[in-house]
């Protein structure tokens, strides 16, 4: 019998099942054959194989990988729970983006209970279960395996038609798709991260849960190596760093919505500036609509059905207004304000968009999930036939701003789902688009069948921070529901009025967020151009205090920041000071300094250079600024 295993021809004995191949190619590593893809299905390994198929091992250093692990991983957590607390009740236990969780009802636990949660969850690890998949005759049968969990019977009622299952490994036995990885034995490392209150299904008027959250590993390394990532992020996190620079703050006034302050506002306007500057010679044009509009509008473009329950929506004069969540639809009553040539296109509308969306209060994250936000929004309207070259100007601009941070990203085109607005004729005109932009790019990218919105084809940009971490920023995504929702058009070149194809941007996603990744990226250590604080002189004695004002003019003129420490502290305490604060150059003045016309460098890496002149400094700097380098431009 002959099949396809991860794109190559091989036989096979008749009456094998996918373990069996397992077996035979030896790929039976911790981090090998989790589960596998037949004919594009994800089912578990044990499944049967049959004449023709192709076959797709899943791997843990892929992300369905690392799904199907951590999702095995969070019923060995229930399974430890509820030997240790019977009475617990289970809900849901998803994977998420690095491990875990699992929530329980009827459960009270504390950080010191983790060992003792552990300790039951290596037992489960050493008896080696082997998950087994159970398939209910119908809801029913389903319900009454569950009589005793209001939280199960709860969701198997909301289940659509299709198969119920469920997995038993041991004496656990719960209600899920999977799959799920061959052996339990498989998980070699698993660690309690933390625990926390979490809403069931999110609902503030729903119980309150326990939720605990893990990680786990196929390999004892990948574990050691993952908490020393958490230490660094740790002496990154913005929500601490922000506040220590003076850069931002939260408070209990405004909830989910940031206050930038002085420091944090030169490295806003840089990067508005930034963006602004690199959109004017691409060919962009800048509006802004209201924050405002009323329910009308949200009903035509259809986020009143669709995205009430995200939206601050309140009445005036017996009508019904709302904040904006998304700036799209103002810019389509922009487009059709007026009467448009084939000759306009193609139009590259930017807006920095203040857009408003409710977040529940558990999910807010300092600058990361946030309820107010600024959107660096573009909507570029085209003719089909500039859909590839309108895509490469974007991925040209992409790798410039990326690039310029140090940050590395990789590339995903999501296709057409199911349920989809348009004719095959658009959906192809437009993947194609977007896929040949891609290749003609020349990076690699990686196609999620089935993943793209309702309206259009898109293609996500996810950045790597100085930690390795994967942040989702950047989107260009292709639209054919609201030009048509809006009834935009132009003029083509044979009279006839036709749809213009449309295309939203995003590149730092919103301000407020990138702001964020940034803070954490640099640990605080911004390079020059972007730098709230780049220089401070510091003098040794009061009598030094003129020349530092003198030298602070001149600094200030070149059009740099700079301030001055002259405060009674030891010389000592003033470099520390100042490292704290990141401060990119530190100036020191004395005697030698005022005699000689010169100054005494330092980085703040703590590295002396010694004497130079002012002009000397000036110079070099200037470079460094025009250059935006990620480094300083006085090396040892």
């Amino acid at each position: 019998m002959s099949i396809t295993l991860n794109g190559k021809s091989i036989n096979l004995e008749q009456d094998q099942s996918v373990k069996d191949i397992v077996e035979r190619l030896h790929l039976n590593s911790p981090d090998q054959a989790l589960a596998v893809k037949i004919n594009g299905t994800l089912l578990d390994i044990d499944t049967a194989v049959q004449l023709g198929d192709d076959l797709e091992l899943i791997a843990f250093d892929s992300l369905l990988g690392k799904e199907i692990f951590w999702h095995t991983s969070a019923h060995v957590l229930a399974q430890a729970v509820l030997r240790l607390w019977p009475e617990a009740k289970p809900t849901i236990g998803p994977a998420i983006e690095n491990g875990f969780y699992y929530d329980f009802a009827n459960l009270s636990i504390t950080d010191a209970d983790f060992e003792t949660i552990e300790k039951e969850v290596n037992n489960i690890l050493n008896e080696n279960h082997i998950p087994k998949r159970y398939l209910f005759q119908d809801k029913e049968e389903a319900k009454a395996r569950f009589q005793h969990n209001p939280f199960k019977l709860e969701l198997i009622d909301g289940f659509e038609e299709g198969p119920i299952t469920a997995y038993e490994q041991g004496e656990f036995f719960d209600l899920c798709r999977g799959p799920h990885i061959a052996r339990i034995g498989k998980i070699k490392a698993f660690k309690i991260l933390k625990t926390s209150g979490a809403y069931w299904r999110g609902d503030a008027t729903k119980p309150m849960l326990t939720r605990i959250y893990g990680i786990s590993f196929p390999h004892r390394q990948l574990l050691k190596e993952y908490l020393y990532l958490l230490e660094e992020a740790k002496k990154r996190d913005h929500k601490v760093l922000g506040p220590k620079l003076g850069l931002f703050s939260l408070k209990e006034e405004a909830p989910g919505i940031p206050f930038i302050y002085p420091k944090g506002m030169i490295i806003w306007n840089r990067l508005v500036d930034f963006l602004r500057d690199l959109m004017l010679g691409s060919g962009y044009d800048e509006i802004k609509t209201p924050q405002l509009m009323n329910q009308e509008l949200w009903e035509r473009s259809g986020h009143w059905a669709h995205y009430r329950q995200n939206m601050y929506a309140f009445e005036i004069e017996e009508k019904a207004f709302a904040l904006k969540p998304m700036n799209c639809p103002g810019c389509m009553l922009y487009f059709g304000s007026h009467t448009r040539s084939y000759r306009d296109l193609p139009m590259r509308i930017a807006e920095f968009g203040h857009v408003h969306r409710h977040e529940f209060s558990g999910a807010l994250s300092g600058l990361f999930r946030v309820r107010g936000f600024h959107q660096d929004d573009a909507h570029l309207f085209m003719k089909p036939s500039d859909i590839k070259s309108e895509i490469s100007g974007i991925l040209q601009l992409i790798e410039t701003i990326y690039s310029t941070f140090g940050l590395d990203y990789r590339l995903e085109l999501s296709t057409r789902p199911k349920d989809s607005i348009g004719t095959d004729e658009d959906w192809e005109t437009a993947t194609c688009g977007l896929k040949e932009a891609l290749e003609d790019w020349g990076q690699p990218f990686r196609i999620n069948e089935g993943d793209g919105a309702f309206y259009g084809p898109k293609i996500d940009i996810h950045i790597k921070d100085a930690l390795g971490r994967s942040w989702q920023c950047g989107t260009v995504q292709l639209d054919m529901a609201l030009p048509e929702k809006f009834d935009l058009t132009y003029v083509d070149k044979d009279g006839l009025a036709k749809r213009p194809v449309m295309l939203h941007r995003a590149i730092f996603g919103s301000v407020e967020r990138f702001f964020g990744i940034l803070i954490e990226h640099f640990v605080g250590k911004f390079p020059l151009w972007i730098s709230p604080l780049p220089i401070r002189i510091m003098t040794v004695a009061d009598r030094h205090l003129d020349a530092a004002l003198s030298m602070q003019k001149k600094i200030t003129e070149s059009g740099f920041i700079c301030d001055i420490d002259d405060s009674s502290e030891s010389m000592n305490k003033k470099v520390r000071n100042a490292q704290l604060l990141q401060i990119n150059y530190m100036i020191t003045i004395g005697d030698k300094e005022m005699e000689n016309k010169t100054l005494s460098l330092r980085t703040r890496d703590n590295v002396l250079h010694g004497e130079m002149s002012l002009d000397l400094f000036l110079k070099q700097i200037h470079e460094e600024k025009l250059s935006k380098s990620l480094t300083s431009s006085f090396t040892v």
